[in-house]
């Protein structure tokens, strides 16, 4: 069963959760520099964020006009997972959990900006009573 009831509960989570990191200036997650689209399943649902220095972080859910350089394709509960902190990366993309397409600089530079995060997005979940996303 999935942490997740429907797109509608992933763009109200983690999509929301996106937008307040954004929002976030000592996080910096725009210097990443790039567009990522996030491509959800179990249920389906998209995500793409703007990361741009000197513009304002940019959440879409579902179709979007942005064009993305990075495409990254998982289950909505490995994303939630992710958020935690609680996914190897190099191991989830070699095992096929997540997929990432687009420039690997840009990849490698999105990582580490994210991973600064990751308290911030425990605490989120928790705000929110999601104990099943974030346990205590």
């Amino acid at each position: 069963m999935s942490y997740f009831a429907d797109a509608g509960d992933v763009y109200g989570t983690l999509g929301r959760m996106l937008e307040i990191l954004g929002e976030d200036e000592d996080l910096g997650i725009e210097r990443a520099d790039t567009v990522v689209r996030n491509q959800y399943s179990d249920p389906d649902a998209v995500i793409t964020i703007r990361l741009r220095p000197g513009e304002e972080v940019r959440v879409d859910f579902g179709a979007s006009a942005l064009e993305p350089e990075i495409v990254i394709t998982m289950k909505a509960d490995v994303a939630g997972r992710f958020w935690l902190g609680e996914v190897n990366v190099p191991l989830a993309l070699a095992h096929g959990e997540m997929v990432a397409g687009g420039p690997t600089a840009k990849v490698l530079r999105l990582l580490p900006l994210l991973q600064a995060a990751f308290p911030r997005c425990r605490q989120f979940l928790t705000e929110q009573g999601r104990e099943d996303l974030a346990p205590v």
